[in-house]
């Protein structure tokens, strides 16, 4: 079992004919994806990667059965992409673009608490990946295998850097969850941690997370109520100088709040296992 990407996953790309969109759609067929189409205005009628091509979603939907999507738009034009999906009925919106203005995410975030049922990914995140199911996004599936750990993170690199560790060490991964790094975000640590909470096979759980907001602090309370998963938090960023932007856009810290210091100390509070490196992660969650 998994979370949020299921065999019976239907996907489309938006912005499938473009560079970016057609190689990482042709990855995500080859990681075994059930694509079943493509959005590009305009282009209606054609297909590609032997899909047919849409000129909306709600077509796509209608004519695939879609229920998932990966957004693969340019900035300008990507907010319109996600609140078309939300609006044609999609279930999971997976948007890989980075670079849309935060005033567009604070319209979409907006936008969608008119459409409860539409779980958002991103956006600017690497996606998600269930291995021996697919994916949807850039997560190198050759990195996975599949098995009980679950991961979530904000960076794309250590989420990259822990799949393999784990691949490694012989254990195999549920589903890998890249939430992305802006400052408005859909999906957020804590709403991973519950579905992670849900998913009987899912026995361990890597958070990965980095300097700035508070998020992982929330998922820390979270799992200081109760889980029964073995948990191991990793944040990165611990030598960044305060008040200074790193990388990601959400990556500021301020005073006391959003440092790797107050991150892991909240997670340490709960009784969750912190490391100091990636490899260090997979150590902690073979303990159990």
């Amino acid at each position: 079992m998994a979370i949020l990407l299921h065999s019976g996953t239907q996907v489309i790309v938006q912005g499938i004919t473009g560079r970016e969109g057609s190689f990482h759609a042709q990855q995500m067929q080859l990681a075994g994806t059930s694509l079943v189409g493509g959005v590009n205005p305009g282009k209606g009628g054609t297909t590609h990667l032997e899909v047919p091509i849409f000129n909306t979603v709600a077509e796509a939907v209608r004519e695939t059965g879609a229920n998932a999507t990966g957004i693969f738009v340019p900035p300008p034009f990507a907010a319109d992409a996600i609140m078309e999906a939300a609006a044609a009925g999609i279930g999971l919106i997976v948007t890989i673009t980075e670079g849309i203005p935060i005033q567009d995410m604070i319209k979409v975030k907006d936008f969608l608490k008119g459409f409860p049922e539409a779980c958002l990914l991103g956006p600017n995140c690497p996606g998600l990946l269930t291995p021996g199911v697919g994916k949807i996004g850039i997560i190198p599936q050759r990195f996975a295998s599949p098995g009980p750990v679950g991961i979530v993170s904000r960076s794309g690199t250590l989420t990259y850097e822990t799949m393999a560790a784990l691949t490694a060490a012989g254990m195999g991964q549920s589903t890998i969850v890249g939430i992305g790094g802006d400052p408005v975000l859909g999906l957020s640590f804590s709403d991973a941690v519950q579905l992670f909470e849900s998913d009987p096979e899912t026995t361990h759980l890597a958070v990965i997370g980095e300097i700035g907001g508070s998020d992982e602090e929330r998922a820390a309370e979270l799992l200081a109520r109760a889980t029964r998963l073995r948990v191991v938090a990793f944040i990165s960023g611990r030598t960044a100088p305060e008040g200074k932007r790193m990388g990601h856009a959400g990556a500021i810290v301020s005073g006391n709040r959003g440092t790797a210091k107050s991150k892991e100390e909240a997670f340490r509070r709960t009784g969750v296992a912190v490391a100091e490196t990636t490899d260090e992660i997979v150590e902690l969650l073979t303990k159990s």
